[in-house]
């Protein structure tokens, strides 16, 4: 911002460099591209998330159902136990050995986890499958793939700022090394005479 402030200030100064007016209009073009650019890419890549997901939902409601299964027995908890802190999540599921009929009308059998504290033979509890009884997680829900879709936006809009502010910074190092070397150069040139009487007459 001081660059672009400095745009004004320059106009008309006598120590003004041309790398000095290059770099303010530098920061110009930045501020604008990053104030245009990066909220239509934000945008866009959001608008396209949004539809993706919200196609996922669609297909996931048609895939997935939710049916009734009926506790066999208790099973042993696994003895590849997750996280301890995440215990109290774990306390209110139970492995259990159930029965279920797919939508297609086929009884299955097998392992699951049931949303069940204490599990008893013929408790009842409900259970995601596919249309051939397969067990499938819950379907995502239109909020959270909207959500999804806007923090993808939000990423992208922010990731293009980055990359435009972070291209600026190069160029503005190149510009410094540049000024640099024409500095070194000047120097080895008047560097030989620096100091001795009479120098320039």
């Amino acid at each position: 911002m001081r660059a672009i402030s400095g745009l004004w200030r320059w106009r008309h100064n006598p120590l003004r460099r041309t790398t000095d007016l290059m770099e303010a209009w530098l920061g110009l073009a930045t501020v604008l591209l990053i104030l245009a650019v990066a909220p239509l890419v934000g945008a866009a890549v959001g608008a396209s998330a949004q539809d993706a997901l919200q196609q996922s939902v669609r297909d996931q409601h048609r895939t997935h159902h939710l049916v009734a299964a009926t506790v066999v027995k208790e099973l042993s908890r696994s003895p590849l136990e997750p996280d301890p802190e995440t215990s109290s999540s774990r306390d209110a599921h139970s492995r259990v050995l159930a029965d279920w009929t797919a939508p297609d009308g086929t009884a299955q059998h097998g392992a699951v986890i049931a949303d069940l504290k204490s599990p008893r033979h013929g408790d009842h509890f409900k259970l995601w499958t596919d249309t051939h009884g397969n067990m499938v997680g819950r379907p995502l829900d239109g909020a959270t793939a909207t959500t999804h879709a806007v923090l993808a936006g939000i990423g992208a809009g922010l990731l293009c700022a980055g990359l435009v502010e972070g291209a600026r910074r190069m160029i503005v190092w190149r510009m410094v090394r540049g000024r640099y070397a024409r500095w070194d150069q000047a120097w080895d040139k008047a560097g030989p005479d620096w100091g001795k009487a009479g120098t320039g007459s």
